[in-house]
C-alpha cells in the first residue's frame, strides 16, 4: 500500500513537470505565407533569432510560390546526424534542429517532415488555386496599362498637334505685322522651322518617357517579370537618388562658396564706385590720374575674380578626382599656348593704360592712320579716321612702334599746324612773311595768340621753300582747318599780285603770263613778249 503511494505521487510529479513545461513554452514566431500560417518556430538557429529566423522562411516560401515554374513534388528532406533540411531542388528553404525539436512532442526528423508535408500541401494549393486566376487578372492588368498608354500617346499627340496649329497661327499674324512695319522677315521663317523641330523633339520625348514609365509597370503585374522592373524603375531612381544625395551633401560646400561670392562681390562693387568717383574727379589721389581709375578697377577685379576661383576651387564638386585636375591643367596648357599673343597684348595694354600716351577721345596718329580713340582696353585700340573709318591696332603694334597725340597739348600749348610752298627767288621774302601770316590769321580755327610765324626752311635751286606755322586749339578739326589755311593763302597771294609758281625748270618768264587768276591781274595787264637783244 505505501509502495502504491509512493508511485502515484512519482506520477504526479512527473505529470506536473511537463504540464510547466508545455505551459511555460514560449509564444512562437508564425511562419506566414499569403497571410496564413503555416507553423511557428520557437528556437533560434546560429546568428539569427527567432523573429528572424521566421521572417526569412517567410520570405523564401513566398519567393518560392511567386516563380511560374514552381512545383511542390520539387520539395525534399534531407536529415543529417545534427540538422534537417528542407530543399527546393537544391536551394534550402528551411533547417530544423534538436532545439526545435525540444518544443514539440516529435523528434527532429519527425518535426522536419510534418513540416515538408504542411509546405507540400499549402505551397501547392496556394499555386493550384492562385495560377489560373492570377495568370488572367495580370493579363487583364496588363492590357489596362497597354490601353492606358495607348490613350496617353493619342493625347499627347492631339496637344502638340493643336500647340502646333496655334504656334504657326500666331507666327503668321506676326509675321504679317512686321511686313506692314517694313521690317525684314527673312529671320522669322528662319527661326519657323528651329520651332517646329523643338516642338517635334519634346514630343517624341514625351512618348518615350511614358513607354519607359509604362513598361515597370507592366512588369510588376507578373510575378516572374518583377526583377525586370525592378532594374528598370533603378536605372532612373537610382540616379536621381545619388543626385539628390549629392545635393544634399553639397549645400555645406555649396554655402561656403555663395560666402565667399558674395563677400568678393561686394569688394568688387565698393572698389567700382571708388574707381568711379575718381574718374568722375568726386576726389583725387596724388600722382594718381583719373583716367587710371577705371583700368585699374578692371585689373583689381579680374585679380580678385581669379584669387576668389582659387579659394572656392577645392569646394567644387568633383576638384580632387584625377580626371578634373586632369583635364584643368590641359585646359591650362592649352589656353598659354593658344593666347600668347592675346597675353602680349594684355602686357602692352598695361604699360600702354599707365604711360598715358592718349585717352579716349584724342586725335592720334598711330602708324600710318590717323583719327580719333573711340576704344580703349587691355587687348587693342580702336581709332575713327576723318572718313568714318573704324581700325583695330593691336596694343603690342602701338607699344612696338610712335604715336602722336594732337590732343594732349592743344588746349594750354597750343597745336602748331604747318604747310609749305616754294617761291622764286624774285619775290621778297618779307612780302610772302607777311602774306603767309596774314591769310593764316585770317583762317577759322587759328589762334591770334601766340601769333603765327614763317620759317625759311629750305633755299632750293630754284626757289625758296616757305613754312607757315600757326597756332590752333582744335585738334580734331586739322583736316577743315589745313584746307582753310590753304584756300586762304592763294587768296593772299592772288591779291597781292604774287603767283605761287615755282620756276624748276628754267628762271626765262619772258612771252608767258603770269599765273594768277585774271580777277586779280590789272585791268592795264598785257602779256609781255620776247626781248631780243642784240650786240653791237
Amino acid at each position: 500500500m505505501f509502495k502504491s503511494c509512493l508511485l502515484l505521487t512519482f506520477l504526479l510529479l512527473v505529470s506536473f513537470q511537463l504540464f510547466a513545461q508545455k505551459t511555460a513554452l514560449p509564444k512562437g514566431e508564425p511562419v506566414i505565407v499569403n497571410r496564413d500560417t503555416l507553423f511557428k518556430l520557437y528556437a533560434n538557429q546560429g546568428l539569427f533569432n527567432v523573429q528572424e529566423r521566421a521572417a526569412i522562411v517567410s520570405k523564401r516560401i513566398n519567393d518560392l510560390i511567386s516563380r511560374i515554374d514552381f512545383n511542390a513534388d520539387s520539395l525534399s528532406l534531407k536529415n543529417d546526424t545534427a540538422i534537417s533540411v528542407i530543399y527546393y531542388k537544391s536551394a534550402v528553404i528551411m533547417a530544423v534542429n534538436n532545439q526545435d525539436a525540444s518544443y514539440s512532442e516529435l523528434d527532429r526528423p519527425q518535426l522536419a517532415a510534418s513540416y515538408l508535408a504542411i509546405l507540400k500541401k499549402i505551397t501547392g494549393n496556394a499555386f493550384e488555386n492562385s495560377s489560373v486566376k492570377q495568370v488572367i487578372t495580370n493579363v487583364t492588368e496588363a492590357i489596362a496599362v497597354l490601353v492606358l498608354l495607348l490613350l496617353l500617346i493619342w493625347a499627347v499627340n492631339k496637344a502638340f498637334r493643336w500647340f502646333k496649329y496655334r504656334l504657326l497661327k500666331a507666327w503668321e499674324s506676326r509675321i504679317a505685322k512686321l511686313g506692314q512695319q517694313g521690317a525684314p522677315i527673312g529671320y522669322a521663317n528662319r527661326v519657323l522651322p528651329l520651332l517646329t523641330n523643338l516642338l517635334r523633339v519634346s514630343r517624341l520625348f514625351i512618348i518615350i518617357l511614358l513607354v519607359y514609365l509604362a513598361l515597370p509597370v507592366a512588369f510588376l503585374i507578373f510575378p516572374f517579370t518583377k526583377p525586370i522592373a525592378t532594374q528598370l524603375l533603378g536605372y532612373v531612381i537610382n540616379p536621381l537618388k545619388n543626385i539628390a544625395l549629392a545635393v544634399i551633401h553639397y549645400i555645406p560646400n555649396l554655402l561656403t562658396i555663395g560666402v565667399i561670392y558674395l563677400v568678393t562681390r561686394y569688394i568688387v562693387r565698393l572698389i567700382k564706385f571708388i574707381a568711379t568717383e575718381i574718374a568722375n574727379g568726386s576726389f583725387t589721389i596724388k600722382n594718381f590720374y583719373p583716367e587710371w581709375a577705371i583700368p585699374t578697377y578692371n585689373i583689381i577685379r579680374v585679380l580678385l575674380y581669379a584669387f576668389m576661383f582659387v579659394v572656392i576651387f577645392p569646394y567644387l564638386p568633383g576638384s580632387d578626382s584625377k580626371i578634373f585636375q586632369g583635364v584643368t591643367v590641359f585646359l591650362g596648357i592649352l589656353f598659354s599656348f593658344g593666347s600668347s599673343s592675346a597675353i602680349s597684348n594684355m602686357v602692352a595694354g598695361l604699360v600702354l593704360t599707365y604711360m598715358r600716351p592718349f585717352k579716349i577721345g584724342d586725335r592720334v596718329k598711330v602708324g600710318e592712320i590717323t583719327g580719333d580713340v573711340i576704344e580703349k582696353n587691355l587687348l587693342i585700340t580702336r581709332i575713327r579716321t576723318i572718313k568714318n573709318e573704324d581700325i583695330t591696332v593691336p596694343n603690342s603694334s602701338i607699344l612696338g612702334g610712335a604715336s602722336i597725340n594732337y590732343t594732349s597739348s592743344s588746349k594750354d600749348l597750343g597745336l602748331i599746324l604747318n604747310t609749305s610752298i616754294t617761291i622764286g627767288y624774285d619775290a621778297p621774302w618779307a612780302v610772302i612773311h607777311q602774306l603767309m601770316i596774314d591769310a593764316a590769321l585770317d583762317t577759322d580755327g587759328i589762334l591770334k595768340d601766340p601769333k603765327p610765324f614763317v620759317l625759311q626752311t629750305q633755299l632750293n635751286d630754284f626757289n625758296v621753300t616757305y613754312q607757315i606755322n600757326a597756332y590752333t586749339a582744335l585738334s580734331h578739326k586739322m583736316a577743315v582747318i589745313y584746307s582753310n589755311l590753304h584756300q586762304k593763302i592763294q587768296d593772299k597771294f592772288n591779291e597781292a599780285g604774287v603767283e605761287i609758281m615755282s620756276p624748276h625748270y628754267t628762271a626765262l618768264r619772258d612771252g608767258n603770263t603770269i599765273q594768277i587768276p585774271d580777277k586779280y591781274k590789272p585791268e592795264n595787264y598785257k602779256k609781255p613778249g620776247f626781248k631780243v637783244e642784240k650786240d653791237d
